[in-house]
């Protein structure tokens, strides 16, 4: 298994040597980022949530650690969070279901 504490510290690190070189672009995503937090729809914990969801649905390993630590800093339960897991594994599993159907679409075209 992943040392999930050690590869969170590694990529901010990495984060922070990318910030050295391409100071806007980073700039730019923490814009980006806390875009969300300033009209408080909804409450930190339920964005987080929601970015595991979406972590996990992108196979971002970065996303994962660091939104897990917020995540559980802001009190979500593991409860919680894999309720949130279980949205991304049907959304997901239902994106595979649409384009499916895609695929019988085309194999049918194809054969005409």
């Amino acid at each position: 298994m992943l040392n999930w504490k050690e590869y969170r510290t590694q990529l901010l690190g990495r984060i922070g040597e990318i910030a050295k070189v391409a100071p806007d672009t980073i700039r730019g995503y923490q814009t980006l980022s806390s875009a969300g937090q300033k009209t408080n729809h909804l409450d930190p914990k339920q964005r987080e949530l929601i970015a595991l969801a979406v972590a996990v649905s992108l196979r971002c390993d970065g996303c994962i650690v660091v939104h897990t630590t917020e995540a559980k800093k802001l009190g979500a339960t593991n409860e919680e969070i894999a309720e949130a897991l279980g949205v991304a594994i049907a959304v997901n599993a239902g994106a595979a279901l649409v384009y499916s159907a895609r695929v019988m679409d085309a194999a049918e075209a194809v054969a005409a």
